[in-house]
């Protein structure tokens, strides 16, 4: 009778642990998800203020990065008559996915649908990354819509020179007006890196950024952006993940294959050559 008892009083106590159980796992996907959104933010913070916090080399990178965009400045005009030649012979296939695959709709349709398959599937690794991909392409995303509309460049089509610029200071977009830099660019080459990381095979990676590159000479091609464009876009892109890659590691357990995250630049002068190689 007394076990009886103690049982009957201990029931209540018992029954109240296990709703609390419940409870706790029906708030985990819920808690993941709110900490993984603060994160995308948290990480356009990071990758946003980090120019307060640059030194030496970084200084320098930026300042290649600055050089090198200056360099291909010159020569868009004589690159973009060059791209005549070819322009008939690039396959429709290639052109369609260029241009729909950077447009930020597909864009998250992807970034999206990697992070609700880690969401779902508790894999912080593909949650992470799903952060990173969302996070890289919203914070280039912004910063490209207000840089284009400030500076105000021409686009190739217009039938204007590369050197021709309109800026709108009150944020107003002027159409054929919005070429530098270049959305989709940054937004494909964004994910293309950030999915490279998962990877330590070099083939398995260069063939990723070649893919994240199509989109980007393919807007040169069709004649939306300079090709000077693309390649500040693309490099910039870099920066951004690495960054906010950077913020994640403090944030999550799961590392990309315990890789450094520096970026190293060369930059090589020579007889009717200058190049710049970027190492990651």
């Amino acid at each position: 009778m007394r076990a009886l008892l103690t049982a009957f009083l201990f029931l209540p106590m018992i029954f109240a642990n296990a709703q609390e159980v419940v409870s706790f796992q029906k708030k985990t996907l819920w808690n993941d998800f709110t900490y993984d959104m603060g994160n995308v933010f948290g990480g356009m913070g990071y990758a946003y203020t980090r120019p307060l916090h640059w030194q030496g080399n970084d200084w320098a990178a930026f300042g290649y990065l600055t050089a090198g965009t200056a360099l291909l400045f010159t020569i868009d005009d004589e690159f973009e008559g060059w791209a005549n030649g070819f322009r008939p012979n690039i396959p429709r296939g290639i052109k369609d996915y260029g241009n729909k695959y950077g447009n930020p709709n597909n864009n998250y349709l992807l970034t999206g649908g990697v992070y609700l398959t880690g969401l779902f599937t508790k894999n912080e690794k593909l949650r992470r990354t799903g952060v990173l991909l969302i996070s890289s392409a919203t914070a280039g995303g912004f910063l490209q819509q207000v840089s284009k509309r400030i500076i105000g460049r021409a686009r190739p089509r217009s039938g204007e020179s590369s050197f021709t610029f309109d800026p709108s200071f009150g944020f107003n977009r002027v159409f054929n007006y919005d070429s530098f830099p270049s959305g989709h660019a940054m937004l494909a080459f964004s994910n293309a890196y950030a999915i490279a990381k998962q990877f330590k095979s070099p083939w398995i990676r260069a063939g990723l950024y070649t893919v994240g590159s199509i989109p980007g000479l393919v807007r040169v091609v069709d004649r939306f952006h300079w090709i000077s464009d693309v390649a500040f876009s693309t490099v910039l892109s870099i920066f951004i993940v690495e960054s906010i890659d950077r913020y994640l590691d403090r944030k999550y357990n799961e590392k990309y294959n315990d890789q450094s995250k520096n970026v190293s630049w060369n930059l090589t002068f020579g007889a009717n050559r200058l190049g710049v190689a970027i190492q990651f």
